[in-house]
């Protein structure tokens, strides 16, 4: 439970229109009060103006914490728009640590599999080199460390396929693609997780209940793997996502047997992607006791949100 003074606790959250940032707005609810910034009320992606709009924020709100759920998260763009993802991913992240440092506040940030390269079969654990192979990757990477340089009482929750209800990701691409095209192809050869945004929101509110009165010398802050329980290929992925829509009623006429598997080298893009993303979450699960569902089980719960019975056609 949440102790009073917990109740009481003040929480910046930056991101709040972002997939990601619309699941915390509501979840962060339970610690107290919420301010909820969109990108147009603080853009990460111009670091001078968003220090002019944040640090007198910070001072008369106080947070108790920050949570920095915005990011450039356009991967392949990020390949030709560096100086675009270096600000949002680094640069901005980095002012964010200092005010929170300054305010005595938790800071909150999410990074990626990315950072690493993507070799072997093992999950990766939170102290394995880093070795990003993207832009993107880089970028993050960078913002972890300015993360861990400028602000103590910092808790980094690396993270991987990441699907919501809410914006554009993996899964709704499928249903629209699969409502369009008789067949599919779908690389199979990439191996990792679909988490979705509600299972970082209750990790992230028990992280937080736990470290709100923490003392910056608690060996619980630092960088923490958060995914859902099991593994899968995207080709998988996109089967179960058509045959639980179909399951629940929507008319597709792509079918998952119809789904192709196909090799990373039959769909280039700028961005390389790693082959592993698998992520060891034992760190988090020993240190805050939290329960970390399958991959299927959140899917199941976006696909009971976004699919309507009542529009199908499926004999």
């Amino acid at each position: 439970m949440v102790t009073d003074m917990s109740h009481r606790c003040r929480v910046l959250l930056l991101g709040a229109n972002g997939q990601l940032g619309h699941t915390l707005s509501s979840a962060l609810d339970i610690l107290g009060e919420v301010r909820a910034l969109t990108r147009s009320d603080a853009d990460l992606s111009d670091p001078r103006a968003l220090e002019e709009t944040l640090k007198p924020l910070v001072q008369s709100f106080q947070p108790h914490a920050i949570v920095n759920a915005a990011a450039y998260t356009a991967v392949d763009k990020a390949e030709t728009e560096h100086d675009a993802a270096r600000r949002v991913n680094a640069h901005a992240v980095g002012l964010l640590a200092e005010l929170a440092q300054a305010a005595n506040a938790v800071l909150v940030h999410y990074s990626t599999d990315y950072v690493f390269d993507g070799t072997g079969t093992r999950p990766w654990v939170e102290d394995d080199p880093t070795n990003p192979l993207s832009v993107y990757g880089q970028t993050k990477w960078l913002g972890e460390k300015s993360v861990a340089q400028h602000c103590v009482k910092h808790l980094i929750l690396r993270t991987s396929w990441v699907v919501g209800a809410h914006g554009n990701n993996f899964l709704k691409t499928m249903l629209r693609l699969a409502t369009d095209r008789d067949a599919l192809r779908v690389v199979a050869d990439q191996i990792g997780v679909p988490t979705s945004t509600e299972l970082l929101a209750y990790v992230t509110v028990k992280m937080l209940e736990a470290m709100l009165q923490a003392e910056s010398n608690d060996k619980r802050f630092g960088i923490y793997h958060v995914a859902a329980s099991g593994e899968t290929s995207w080709h998988a992925y996109a089967q179960y996502v058509i045959a639980g829509a179909i399951k629940r009623g929507a008319y597709l006429k792509a079918k998952p047997e119809s789904i192709e598997p196909i090799p990373t080298s039959a769909y280039p893009l700028p961005a390389p992607r790693p082959a592993n993303s698998r992520l060891d979450t034992e760190k988090v699960r020993a240190n805050f006791c939290v329960a970390l569902p399958s991959w299927q089980e959140g899917v199941d719960s976006i696909l009971d949100d976004l699919v309507k019975p009542s529009v199908s056609k499926n004999p």
